[in-house]
């Protein structure tokens, strides 16, 4: 089994999602976690194919209240290769 590939971003709270929402049109992202500056995971998202728009509003709402605790994030992904 190929491994995931990983990638890390750096946003502050307000571009925190809209780059989530990027990251997931892409279509190839098996999992998003949100940390803080100190490396605290805020939110962890497994994404599976098929899982797009009225199934995520809670996500973005619950990620919408994480990006108003701090100010800079990390969002860690893990890609399919």
């Amino acid at each position: 089994m190929a491994e995931d590939l990983k990638s890390e971003f750096r946003v502050k709270g307000e571009d925190l999602i809209r780059k989530v929402k990027d990251l997931v049109h892409e279509g190839n992202v098996r999992r998003i976690i949100i940390k803080d500056e100190q490396g605290k995971t805020y939110f962890e998202v497994p994404l599976t194919l098929g899982v797009v728009g009225a199934v995520l509003m809670p996500v973005w709402a619950a990620i919408g209240a994480v990006a108003a605790l701090a100010s800079n994030f990390t969002i860690e992904v893990q890609k399919k290769q």
